[in-house]
């Protein structure tokens, strides 16, 4: 072990992480972890889906018809699954020097600000999508690659549009309770 003060912070030998990567995670009423399964779940997938096309494309000079399809499907998934946990976890992308300049009122109101920002162009995605998918299901479309309902696809867009809409929405009653915003970053 080394001092905090020759390269970095005392690691605890209980704790596997930094102290500034364990305390990250503000506590909220749906576990985050419903979005670290969702997405160990979905790599996981990937990368067998993507082995099993390797090997069989190496020993028998063809390839899974389904697996481009359903990877690009997954990887799709993926984002909108990564992108919840960045609203749960207020780590979307923003400029730091608007973000964090100013006094703490000021802060707080551009947190909140981009959380219902946030919000609601998913709440409209999440509105505008479920069109998509009613026609999919209505018209009977078939996926290009290998002819399954086009709906099975395109339901996850909604559904994964309103859980990040709504973590927007926790985001957004955190951030107005919160009476030191950006302190611990200072």
């Amino acid at each position: 072990m080394t001092s905090p003060t020759e390269s970095g912070p005392v690691l605890d030998a209980a704790s596997p992480l930094p102290p500034e990567i364990e305390a990250a995670d503000e506590p909220t009423r749906v576990p985050l972890a419903i979005e670290d399964w969702a997405t160990v779940l979905i790599m996981g997938l990937l990368a067998c889906i993507t082995f099993a096309n390797v090997l069989v494309r190496y020993f028998t000079d063809s390839s899974f018809a389904w697996t481009e399809e359903f990877s690009v499907f997954l990887m799709i998934l993926l984002a909108l699954v990564a992108g919840s946990a960045a609203v749960a976890r207020d780590r979307h992308i923003r400029i730091e020097y608007f973000a964090e300049s100013g006094s703490m009122a000021r802060r707080k109101r551009l947190a909140q600000f981009g959380a219902i920002t946030v919000a609601l162009l998913f709440l409209l995605i999440g509105a505008l999508s479920v069109r998509v998918v009613w026609d999919d299901y209505r018209f009977e479309e078939t996926s290009p690659g290998i002819g399954v309902p086009q709906w099975w696809y395109s339901i996850w867009l909604p559904i994964v549009s309103f859980a990040i809409a709504l973590r927007a929405l926790g985001l957004f009653i955190r951030r107005g309770r919160k009476t030191n915003y950006g302190d611990s970053e200072r």
